[in-house]
């Protein structure tokens, strides 16, 4: 038996039966409708409606109000049907539906016990061209032109302002709990790389526990500030979601023992639409 429990969220019920072959639970989200033996987050105590601005959170919140304390106690993972675990990388262009099998992650390795957390390995934010943060973002460089010249000043918060709108990170700071707050500002203004995606592999039901007592009150309070109603665009119409991918990579950083793992790029729906 695999001493790992791993949840593929998927927007088409076309991907149950490939998603089933892996060995992990396909998880239906969005707005098509599902099986009724399809896990989802539309049923009992949920914040389904909200999916298209928090995205893989509105399972998340569906798994720590409903089923959470039900589960075996063993490693518990999150991927996606275009994103996919694995001990090693392979670049997308050699993937294809069968050997995608053979690379996703399906069992957690002996030696990676000393672990709590695995986190999909970074993203640097300051690694992209210069031209891109020209185009996107000139105002913000004119306020701040080290940006050019000094790559430890394109930290998570530049990106952030970059990518979300301006000042929005900080606002959202200045709402969480004070046993996170300084030390979240920190890390992104500190730090030039984040765990990406959403997604995370958990040792302990407690930690994840912990996790997601600290995210969800805070993305509810961030909701009183920027509402849902004037969010243009997919920077900031999935804001709720760019937050918690942010905060993921901080809080299981300062609170785990953890591993970094590479994350497979293959979207199955071009297969099985």
């Amino acid at each position: 038996m695999s001493n790992l429990k791993m949840y593929c969220l998927t927007l088409e019920p076309s991907h149950i039966n490939y998603i089933e072959s892996l060995g992990y639970t396909p998880v239906g989200l969005g707005d098509k409708k599902f099986p009724n033996n399809c896990l989802s987050d539309k049923k009992d105590r949920n914040i389904s409606e909200k999916n298209k601005n928090y995205g893989e959170y509105t399972f998340h919140y569906w798994l720590w109000k409903n089923h959470l304390e039900n589960l075996e106690q063993k490693w518990i993972g999150f991927c996606q049907y275009r994103k996919f675990w694995s001990l090693n990388f392979t670049p997308n262009e050699k993937l294809d539906l069968k050997n995608l099998k053979d690379k996703a992650l399906r069992e957690i390795p002996a030696e990676f016990n000393e672990f709590e957390v695995i986190l999909g390995d970074p993203f640097f934010v300051n690694k992209r061209k210069i031209m891109k943060f020209l185009k996107k973002g000139f105002p913000l460089i004119i306020s701040n032109p080290q940006i050019l010249f000094n790559k430890k000043a394109r930290n998570i918060k530049f990106h952030f302002d970059l990518m979300h709108g301006r000042n929005n990170l900080d606002k959202a700071i200045d709402l969480l709990n004070d046993q996170n707050k300084e030390d979240f500002r920190k890390f992104v203004n500190d730090e030039v790389s984040f765990n990406p995606h959403n997604m995370f592999i958990c040792k302990s039901k407690k930690l994840l526990k912990s996790y997601y007592d600290d995210i969800f009150p805070w993305l509810e309070n961030c909701e009183r500030l920027f509402g849902f109603e004037d969010l243009k665009g997919y920077g900031l119409t999935r804001i709720y979601g760019f937050l918690a991918e942010r905060f993921m990579s901080y809080w299981f950083k300062k609170n785990s023992n953890y591993k970094e793992l590479p994350i497979l790029f293959h979207d199955i729906n071009n297969h099985l639409k």
